[in-house]
């Protein structure tokens, strides 16, 4: 790729401060920058020269005017007045970066690699020096050591959309080069376990392609991320293994006396379907703006936040007796919650964590067209119908219906099974405890 010239470095990257200076030349300075932001060169030169005839040792104009004599392809002249800039402000990076430029467009590839490194020297998080090492390295055919410097030099820029405009293509390119290296670590790495993964047991082989998608950058650890009550040391396992729950196929079986039941509710009772986020106008809603009193995410509570909802069950009992036989959990003010989610075409549910990693969320799916899909941490799949899956909702997961037609489950919360019947009354009382906290303090 091209890296940038010197004059592109005195327009937008850093430009280094002078000393304190008269109006006369506090107003050739500001005409001087002036002239060169808008890219008129030569105005800019000439402003610069009498900044320096009136006050020589300006560390400004020698800058200045080194990047507009290597413009002019007097890389020489360049040289002579950057090494005078640097004399004066040798804790200057951009000064030693500049020297880079030059030196490198005269073919010095040693004097321009010293360069840089001596501007992270003074700052090991200067950004314009990492990006011009990793461009560097990548023009050097070492693309993956490359790749390495460009993912330091992403760490320390600021989010993407606010990426320095003087910076922005080379940002891009950098992002571009880790991407394709993270890819072609994770082919290899693939390759490198084929083997090996073949002994490993179905119920854990998601861990190790999860440590690869990790390795090669593609994703982030997920961990248990719990709004309310977090019990430590529990695994973050995202989907959990369905043997651990024998309540599972006695509710399968009844999937076609749920879905008559969920059929007549759309048909006769839609408009009872609520929205699920319902934030009012004093609380932020984050995330959540687009769904926020939206029906596109709507839902049909048979309980909510450990209440029964009595009109709700009386309209749906097959469902209700079905979920009867389910180890529901049973938190104060949190759980147990069981309703028919529904999501509208095109919808999409934004990554989100849930309230306790003491509970886990269990979906049976009831109508799901194609082009739904679910997320949680770096585990993806779909619904089947009739086929129920249970998940940590504290890891971070979102889901999407980008079909045509409507997406409805039956959600419903359990108990976490890695839980004793005596932690189970632990978490019980730490909860009821936490309540009477608040109700006792008023918050």
């Amino acid at each position: 790729m091209s890296r940038p010239s010197a004059a592109r470095l005195e327009s937008g990257d850093r430009r280094p401060g002078g000393s304190l200076v008269s109006e006369r030349l506090q107003a050739l300075i500001a005409a001087a920058g002036s002239a060169a932001n808008a890219r008129r060169w030569q105005e800019a030169e000439r402003l610069w020269s009498q900044v320096r005839a009136l006050d020589p040792g300006n560390v400004q104009a020698l800058f200045s005017l080194g990047v507009h004599a290597h413009q002019r392809g007097d890389a020489r002249g360049a040289l002579e007045l950057l090494e005078a800039a640097r004399a004066i402000a040798p804790a200057d990076p951009m000064l030693a970066l500049t020297l880079g430029v030059v030196h490198r467009d005269l073919g010095d590839g040693a004097a321009e690699w010293n360069a840089i490194h001596a501007a992270l020297g003074l700052d090991p998080y200067f950004l314009p020096a990492l990006l011009a090492k990793g461009e560097f390295l990548e023009h050097a055919g070492r693309v993956p050591a490359a790749a390495a410097v460009f993912r330091d030099a992403l760490k320390v820029a600021p989010p993407r959309p606010h990426w320095p405009p003087a910076l922005q293509r080379r940002l891009e390119h950098a992002s571009g080069v880790v991407a394709r290296d993270g890819e072609a670590l994770a082919a290899f790495l693939e390759q490198a376990l084929a083997a090996p993964r073949q002994a490993v047991a179905p119920a854990v082989a998601g861990r190790w392609d999860e440590a690869v998608s990790i390795l090669a950058g593609r994703s982030r650890p997920y961990h248990s991320e719990c709004n309310q009550l977090h019990v430590p040391r529990l695994p973050a396992q995202p989907f959990h293994d369905p043997t651990l729950f024998p309540w599972i196929p006695g509710l399968e079986a009844r999937t076609p006396e749920i879905l008559a039941e969920l059929e007549a509710l759309v048909a006769e009772r839609f408009d009872r379907f609520q929205p699920y986020i319902a934030y009012r106008p004093d609380q932020p809603v984050n995330q959540w703006e687009a769904l926020n009193h939206s029906r596109a995410w709507s839902s049909f509570h048979l309980w909510a936040h450990g209440d029964p909802v009595p009109g709700n069950i009386a309209q749906c009992p097959a469902t209700a007796d079905a979920l009867a036989a389910v180890d529901t959990v049973d938190i104060a003010g949190l759980c147990p919650n069981a309703m028919f989610s529904a999501l509208a075409p095109h919808t999409h549910i934004p990554p989100h964590t849930g309230e306790t990693n003491a509970r886990l969320v269990a979906h049976l799916p009831l109508v799901v067209p194609p082009d739904c899909s679910f997320r949680v941490g770096h585990d993806r799949r779909g619904w089947e119908p009739g086929k129920v899956f249970v998940f940590d909702d504290t890891i971070e997961h979102e889901a999407r219906n980008d079909s045509d037609r409507l997406r409805v489950v039956l959600i419903f919360d359990v108990w976490n099974p890695l839980l004793s019947l005596e932690e189970r009354a632990m978490v019980q009382a730490l909860a009821r405890a936490m309540r009477d906290y608040r109700a006792a303090t008023g918050a």
